[in-house]
């Protein structure tokens, strides 16, 4: 099989490359907002959810193209919670993968209603998989991720995430927040993957143990480099954390523990694959190399 990177960047191309094709162009009086989801979901980035979607699918003995709308919608739901996140209201970012935020370049109420658009599109676009897939599986799958996107998950650890701010906040707390604002969709990502190939219920058990592992070590990493990196590095605005005085894994355990606990938490993610098919070298180095980024 192809090196991990290799492999990483056929999948990475393939969602780059279906993209466009599965976003709304009808050219009437509200083009605007189109433009504007356009403007924010391709604007690059890892495309680490939409990658995970069709990794977990091929890992689990399907086609990956089949997955492709099932990517391509995961992808949508990031883009639109990167929009929201960053408003006044939230966030208040000003930059995003080195371009201005999409509610600096459209305003906040057509950002607002950027981010709606591409939440309410991801599920059109999943539905397609009708087409290729069983529709049980699909349904399952709509289901995985309207749970995700809802009060609980993302929606709901963003609730706790703003009624803490300012607040020193429990390590306990902190976990269950971040496995739902930013784990629930990468779990999310990883059960479609496996629920639109038809896994069995100790592959998609294994797989939502690395998944929720995965979504803590990817966390832990952005606290790290929010306190390390550069805005030219991230594309992003740095610091963000301790100007909304929020507790995050590193003023909890410092930069070098919060490592650890990240190595720690990479490991135990990648030995809850052990015994099914799912236990490849892909996934094992997926785990290093989100330990390893720096952007």
């Amino acid at each position: 099989m192809n090196s991990y990177l290799e492999q990483y960047q056929l999948y990475r191309d393939a969602v780059e490359q279906a993209l466009p094709g599965y976003l709304p162009d009808s050219g009437g009086p509200h083009r605007t907002v189109e433009e504007a989801m356009a403007y924010s979901l391709l604007s690059g980035g890892k495309r680490l959810r939409g990658v995970l979607v069709l990794a977990f699918h091929a890992a689990c003995g399907g086609d990956y193209r089949q997955a492709l709308p099932a990517a391509c919608a995961l992808e949508m739901v990031h883009a639109y919670s990167l929009i929201h996140d960053d408003l006044p209201c939230m966030d208040d970012d000003d930059l995003r993968r080195g371009k201005p935020s999409c509610h600096v370049r459209y305003g906040e109420a057509m950002a607002l209603l950027a981010g709606d658009g591409l939440l309410t599109h991801a599920f059109q676009v999943l539905s397609t998989c009708c087409g290729q897939l069983p529709q049980e599986r699909v349904c399952a799958a709509i289901a995985a991720l309207s749970t995700a996107a809802g009060t609980g998950g993302m929606i709901g650890g963003q609730v706790i995430d703003i009624q803490q701010e300012g607040k020193e906040i429990s390590p306990q707390l902190l976990n269950i927040l971040h496995r739902m604002k930013t784990g629930a969709l990468i779990r999310a990502s990883i059960r479609i993957g496996c629920i639109t190939a038809g896994a069995s219920a100790e592959e998609l058990a294994a797989a939502d143990r690395y998944g929720e592992n995965l979504g803590l070590v990817f966390q832990i990493i952005d606290d790290i480099l929010d306190v390390t990196s550069t805005p030219e590095q991230l594309g992003k605005p740095v610091g963000s954390d301790a100007e909304n005085r929020k507790t995050t894994y590193v003023t909890l355990y410092g930069v070098e523990g919060a490592r650890r606990m990240a190595r720690e938490i990479a490991r135990e993610g990648a030995g809850a694959l052990k015994g099914t098919r799912l236990d490849q070298s892909f996934f094992r180095e997926m785990s290093q190399q989100l330990l390893q980024r720096t952007m």
